[in-house]
């Protein structure tokens, strides 16, 4: 099949899908419905770009939420972050971490709460992408951790949201069940709109410029991008294709040590067996983030 008999398959296909062309029209006149950073999120993130604060007055606003005030202080003590002594306490963990990081973990640990639905195939759907996303933002956080000029926070954070685009797609079949008439259905909308959804988010929720990129590249495998040094695409990237290991076919997938991202961060020192051995040598701090964002 040309390329332009696959252009005229998908769009008759996509000119039957309900889903998409509702989708479609809701994005197109704003009336889409896209999800809120979570307020306890919001607050904090507030309270730490507030140039009169200080550690203890933070500190009060992250101790409204107790989860995250155990999470903050469970991964300061973490091998991300782990230093001499055992952290106790929320002025110290924020110490530890430093307010940018830390701004960026309690920001994914929030995150969860937007992964959210009432019908119960659509809610097996967010669990399954939540899954998918935390799986993809541990690993993202593990190889920033070994690689020189990234943050691990941040790489979690771009894992975690690389496919955030999806969710308001699934909050919209939720609302209308009788709309998602098929799985395809469903596939092809989320592979047609879910970067310009997720872009569309990330500017709402003012996160940084160089995340749009990650949603919109997170899969463009062969990608070169602007510079011959790796960036938060390249680890996000590289960490998703470590996630399918044992779950998608190997053949259906490009091979590692061709991509441009990967050859970005290991600069030729590294080949694809290595680098799945570093994983498989870091697996438990891996299921240690893991479970904090679950």
């Amino acid at each position: 099949m040309t390329a332009s008999e696959i252009k005229i398959k998908t769009a008759a296909s996509l000119a039957k899908n309900r889903l998409y062309l509702n989708c479609y029209k809701f994005m197109q006149s704003d009336k889409l419905a896209l999800p809120t950073i979570p307020d306890v999120s919001f607050k904090i993130r507030r309270a730490i770009n507030d140039e009169k604060a200080n550690n203890s007055k933070i500190a009060r606003v992250v101790q409204i939420d107790p989860s995250i005030t155990a999470r903050l202080i469970q991964i300061s003590n973490s091998p991300l972050y782990r230093g001499r002594r055992k952290i106790e306490s929320c002025p110290e963990a924020l110490t530890r971490l430093g307010l940018k990081a830390a701004q960026d973990i309690i920001t994914a640990f929030a995150m969860k709460a937007v992964f959210t639905a009432k019908s119960p195939i659509i809610r097996k759907k967010m669990q399954e992408l939540w899954a998918h996303s935390s799986y993809v933002a541990s690993i993202s956080a593990v190889f920033a951790h070994k690689t020189p000029g990234f943050d691990p926070d941040r790489a979690m954070l771009a894992g975690l949201i690389h496919d955030i685009g999806i969710v308001p797609i699934l909050t919209f079949a939720d609302k209308q069940p009788e709309i998602l008439e098929s799985p395809k259905d469903l596939a092809e909308t989320v592979k047609q709109l879910r970067a310009e959804i997720g872009v569309q988010i990330i500017r709402k929720w003012d996160f940084p410029a160089d995340f749009e990129d990650v949603i919109i590249n997170a899969e463009n495998w062969y990608r070169k991008g602007t510079s011959d040094k790796p960036d938060y695409t390249d680890i996000v990237m590289i960490s998703q294709l470590h996630s399918f290991i044992g779950k998608v076919d190997i053949k259906k997938m490009p091979k590692m040590d061709q991509l441009p991202a990967y050859k970005k961060l290991v600069a030729g020192s590294l080949d694809a067996n290595q680098s799945i051995n570093i994983l498989d040598q870091a697996k438990d701090e891996i299921e240690h983030i893991r479970k904090m964002l679950n």
